[in-house]
């Protein structure tokens, strides 16, 4: 079982030695990868018609992502850098292209990108995004983004994006780079059945049923387009308990401390159960392709506040766990 660390963007501060030390510390604990979820701007709530609905506002700070990357890729070896999630349409495709291929040169491949429309159109409409067409700005942005990635002139005549024999120079390590998507609306679950490496859903519990029906979703979008459904990688994440939102019939409580957190997701390891879609990691039937350590839980490592430079565990209702299908 391998462990990854959401990067605590809310909490950290500004400290670049604070943040150097995090990750340094993670690393060195043996986790596997660092997640950065992604806000551009944060907006007050009040009076606005329609409401804006989403948990943040000014007063919550957001590390940019890629820059954080680039940062990141110096001072750590071997942590895969992964946005979860990034709101791709607010920006431009080629420059997102650039920016990732570029961290991705500097970390010798260990960038992940997992990309997602967003709920704040407040951001949408500073950026000059239509925020209504941002679906479909995503699947352009999908199919323009691998082109750059694995060519070195292109030329692609979209509804939203434009390139004439032009190209990026260096090209990633990895051609090319992962692409992830999150979210589990009906319309992102097609969406990642057509065009996504892998998914990355969060739900505030964890209900066999529902994930089970999502993941068909998931699964019959990919053969209608002719893919191979389980060549889709599965990394989800269910929050620690918190009373906001309400548990579906037949749901299971969420974990609440990282001993509960290792045992929440055992049971798709260990063969005492399964995740949707796997076989218990002892049978002689596993597939190659889900192997003992594919399955992870990711808590959320706080800075020490006892001025240690190590990091905590914060067992608190937004500390995430994570399981993993490897691809």
């Amino acid at each position: 079982m391998q462990f990854g660390a959401v990067f605590p963007t809310t909490e950290i501060g500004t400290d670049p030695v604070a943040i150097r030390d995090f990750a340094q510390a993670a690393e060195s604990l043996g986790y596997a990868r660092i997640t950065a979820y992604d806000h551009v701007l944060g907006a007050e709530h009040a009076d606005r018609e329609p409401p804006l609905h989403g948990p943040y506002t000014p007063a919550d700070a957001f590390h940019e992502p890629m820059v954080l990357f680039g940062f990141l890729a110096g001072i750590t070896t071997t942590l895969e850098l992964s946005t979860g999630i990034l709101i791709a349409p607010q920006r431009q495709a080629a420059l997102l292209a650039k920016q990732a291929a570029e961290v991705d040169v500097l970390s010798a491949g260990r960038v992940r990108l997992v990309v997602a429309t967003g709920w704040n159109d407040v951001e949408y409409e500073a950026l000059g995004v239509p925020f209504e067409e941002r679906g479909r700005i995503l699947e352009e942005q999908v199919v323009l983004m691998r082109r750059l990635w694995t060519e070195e002139v292109v030329t692609y005549r979209g509804r939203y994006h434009t390139v004439t024999a032009a190209g990026i120079n260096p090209l990633p390590v990895q051609r090319p780079i992962p692409l992830w998507f999150g979210g589990q609306s009906e319309v992102v679950l097609r969406r990642v059945g057509r065009l996504a490496d892998g998914w990355f859903p969060y739900y505030p519990f964890f209900s066999e049923e529902r994930l089970r029906a999502d993941l068909e979703v998931v699964r019959r979008a990919a053969k209608e387009a002719g893919r191979d459904p389980m060549a889709i990688g599965l990394e989800g994440a269910v929050y620690f308990y918190d009373e906001r939102f309400p548990m579906p019939p037949g749901g299971r409580l969420p974990p609440q401390t990282l001993e509960e957190c290792v045992e929440y997701a055992s049971p798709a390891v260990s063969g005492r159960g399964s995740m949707p879609g796997s076989k218990p990691c002892a049978s002689s039937e596993t597939p190659s392709a889900l192997r003992s350590e594919s399955y992870l839980v990711q808590p959320r490592l706080f800075p020490s506040r006892r001025g240690t430079g190590r990091p905590t565990l914060d067992c608190g209702p937004t500390v995430a766990t994570e399981w993993k299908e490897a691809r």
